[in-house]
């Protein structure tokens, strides 16, 4: 059954790809009381880590801000897993955090982390808006530029 969620996806003509699988030690998200933890996503290209390398080397902000809108895909990716596929009980996505490789004279950590708020807004609306940190980083795994995890209020 197609929501709210599903139908605005469509109407934007956004596709949520399929969840990344955990490389490590640990689960993809928690669930405690009306809050949904989503583990750190990097940005998954054809099944292997894309947008490989660090912001203000390989990478403009406007690249990074492409490859966190990736992460934020696979954000809802992972989402749709724990919510059995019901992106509707999403009532508000409460804080991103963005990590971001970068040299340490590159200061757009903000701009870079905006293409996961762009798009949560996007689909989200007022319910998407979210406290955020976006952190500088001297690198992630897979040599990947960015990293999002995400807190969402579930009912």
């Amino acid at each position: 059954m197609a929501g709210t969620i599903d139908a605005r996806l469509a109407e934007l003509g956004i596709e949520i790809p399929p969840a990344n699988v955990p490389a490590g030690n640990y689960v993809p998200y928690v669930q405690t009381g009306d809050l949904l933890f989503i583990s750190g996503q990097i940005p998954m290209v054809d099944g292997k880590p894309g947008f490989v390398g660090r912001l203000g080397d390989e990478f403009s902000a406007e690249e990074g801000a492409e490859a966190t809108r990736v992460c934020a895909l696979a954000i809802l990716a992972q989402a749709r897993e724990a919510l059995g596929g019901d992106l509707d009980r999403i009532t508000r996505v409460v804080k991103l955090t963005g990590f971001v490789a970068s040299t340490p004279e590159f200061t757009g950590q903000p701009t870079v982390v905006n293409g996961a708020s762009d798009l949560f807004g996007e689909i989200f609306g007022e319910a998407g808006r979210h406290a955020r940190a976006a952190v500088g980083m001297a690198s992630l795994p897979a040599g990947v530029a960015v990293e999002v995890e995400a807190i969402l209020e579930i009912r």
